[in-house]
């Protein structure tokens, strides 16, 4: 999958878990879990307990065809272990090796930026879309002052995202978001799936919520 279907994706599904635990076989179910609930673009944390064998697993058993991918890549060897173990794309923090390994790889890159500067650097990268983290430094009004002079570059907000951050970034004109402990909780290191379902499904009625009102908007202006 090329990076232009990864965003497309990311527009359509307007959602990415971020799956970080510290027990192995908990990260799983909740990758599973979270597939099975409707949230198909999942990336695991390499900085979470064995997380290439988690991707392994869940690559395994989801097949080809799912957005399965790896985060907190840092480095060329990140990126290359990523790809190996079966991720279908890499999530950074920042610029830098990790990035430039995945592009090499084919691998669609989401890239952590913060500045302007680092947003013209990341899309001359040939990032497929721009993380922007941490989010709650600048919070929605941040977005919105980033997306005057950036009108058409993909953002995905990521980290201190809860349901009603959620919300007001996608209405700034986020592409999507990028969600981890606020839709997680625990279940990644042994919680209660049933809760993650839960937690999902109302992250699931943002998103729909955000859709309708897009299509709204669109309907407005033909």
């Amino acid at each position: 999958m090329d990076r232009h279907h990864f965003t497309a994706s990311l527009r359509d599904e307007r959602l990415v878990a971020i799956v970080r635990g510290s027990d192995p076989e908990a990260s799983f179910r909740s990758v599973m879990t979270l597939v099975e609930s409707g949230i198909p673009l999942v990336e695991v944390s390499l900085s979470g307990a064995d997380s290439l064998g988690v991707i392994r697993r869940a690559r395994a058993a989801l097949g080809d065809g799912a957005w399965l991918g790896a985060g907190t890549v840092l480095t060329a060897d990140d990126a290359r272990r990523a790809a190996d173990a079966g991720a279908g794309f890499t999530v950074t923090p920042g610029l830098g090796a990790g990035v430039a390994e995945s592009v090499r790889l084919g691998l669609p890159v989401l890239s952590g930026v913060v500045t302007p500067t680092e947003v013209i650097a990341g899309v001359a990268a040939g990032a497929a879309a721009l993380k922007l983290f941490p989010a709650s430094v600048g919070g929605p009004s941040y977005l919105k002052a980033l997306r005057a002079p950036f009108p058409d570059v993909p953002f995905v907000p990521v980290g201190g995202v809860d349901a009603a951050a959620a919300a007001e970034y996608l209405a700034l004109g986020a592409v999507a978001v990028g969600v981890g402990s606020p839709l997680i909780g625990d279940a990644a290191d042994g919680g209660d799936q049933e809760a993650l379902r839960k937690r999902a499904a109302a992250f699931l009625d943002v998103v729909e919520t955000a859709r309708a009102a897009g299509a709204a908007g669109s309907a407005g202006r033909s």
